[in-house]
């Protein structure tokens, strides 16, 4: 896979926090050598996150994000706080941006104790050198080995920085993952089930899909991939029996009813819960679908944004599902793509999608709030095997279980 190739779910994000005119947009400007943030002297320019897919040497693939001022001011003031607060929930190295002509605020101070709350590495770029007679480093006693002095007008230190960056990122580097190379062995064999309906996106396949198509090709791994009406007839042609076969996790019934006992069988979303962490936390979860009772409330989320369709997964099959399964008339709540209620109150389960579009700190962290809540949270897969009674055989092949 190409570094263009890289989905931005994968990639290392690097986000740029600080006050309104510390000059974050200029940073980003001279770090990413283009010109990715408006810049004026004007404060409050960035209103919303900018988040830009690319390239950045020494660390490869990145998605940079430019965050609004932390200070910024009165009710719209307030929710660009909040999405600043929503990045750090996404972000891998986070640099602080400081105006070096003022020093360390207080609001500056809130951002670092923000970082360390949430053990997200950070750097203190201590911006405007050119000014050098007006800087000071009042309010750095404990981070001065973090910071960096530079000068986004003249270029004075964006070279240190960037390497500073990319040695944050080789230090903080997270272990290997896997999403299904690690439970074959040389020669093993494997059935991918990609059924192709109304919901199915016209001419690509899903992103689950293409990551593990990816991988076992990576590990050298044969596979087939049939529709899961062509199960049946996939397993007769085979000239020898597959180690494991995949399904996407709405086709779970009949594929297990296709699926001879002594072959293994899983789905891409149990694969995505245990790539991104949390799976033991939504295996838990997945017992609150027996005993939801009639005015509980069930939180649906997605972690992408997309055209709903009449038959679509989320706000049609899976409430289907529940009801059918837990004899029960829950209330239910939607959200997609970055949304995500702070607020957890009132919520009796939360059944969230595989992950895909969501990096793994995204994923990690939406666990941990239902886990600090007290909510129970389970992911389509293993809440469509668990309805299905197939949850145990459909997680015999992870190591873990």
């Amino acid at each position: 896979m190409g570094l263009n190739d890289v989905v931005s779910a994968e990639r290392v994000h690097i986000g740029f926090f600080g006050m309104r005119n510390a000059g974050k947009s200029s940073v980003v400007n001279a770090v990413t050598g283009q010109s990715l943030s408006v810049v004026s002297d004007v404060k409050g320019t960035t209103t919303d996150p900018v988040k830009k897919s690319m390239e950045l040497l020494p660390i490869g693939p990145v998605v940079i994000i430019d965050t609004p001022g932390y200070d910024d001011e009165g009710a719209l003031g307030e929710l660009r706080v909040q999405k600043t607060k929503e990045v750090l929930n996404q972000t891998d190295i986070a640099l602080l941006i400081v105006d070096g002509t003022i020093g360390m605020t207080g609001l500056d101070r809130e951002l670092t104790d923000l970082f360390r709350e949430r053990n997200v590495p950070y750097l203190i770029v201590w911006n405007k050198t050119d000014l050098s007679d007006q800087t000071t480093d009042v309010g750095l006693t404990e981070d001065k080995d973090r910071m960096v002095r530079v000068s986004a007008l003249t270029g004075e230190g964006i070279n240190t920085l960037k390497e500073r960056i990319g040695a944050f990122a080789s230090e903080n580097r997270k272990e290997e993952r896997f999403l299904v190379a690690d439970l074959l062995e040389r020669g093993d064999f494997v059935v991918l089930v990609v059924p192709v309906d109304e919901s199915a996106p016209k001419g690509r396949l899903i992103l689950p899909q293409q990551q593990v198509m990816r991988e076992l090709l990576d590990h050298h791994y044969a596979f087939v991939t049939c529709q899961d009406t062509d199960l049946s007839e996939t397993l007769c042609k085979l000239n020898m029996k597959p180690k494991l076969i995949i399904t996407d996790s709405q086709a779970f019934e009949r594929v297990a009813k296709d699926t001879p006992e002594d072959i293994m069988l899983t789905s891409f979303s149990i694969l995505m819960a245990r790539y991104k962490g949390g799976l033991k936390q939504q295996i838990r979860g997945a017992r609150k679908l027996a005993s939801l009772k009639d005015g509980d409330t069930v939180l649906i989320s997605e972690g992408c944004t997309h055209h709903r369709q009449c038959k679509d997964i989320g706000t049609v099959k899976m409430p289907g599902w529940i009801e059918n399964y837990s004899k029960a008339k829950p209330n239910y709540r939607f959200t997609s793509g970055g949304d995500f209620p702070d607020d957890l109150n009132g919520i009796d389960l939360i059944v969230h999608c595989g992950g895909c579009m969501l990096n793994e700190n995204q994923m990690k962290t939406r666990v941990q709030s239902a886990v600090k809540a007290g909510v129970p949270i389970v992911n389509y897969g293993i809440a469509i095997a668990a309805m299905h009674g197939i949850l145990e055989r459909s997680l015999a092949p992870l190591k873990e279980y």
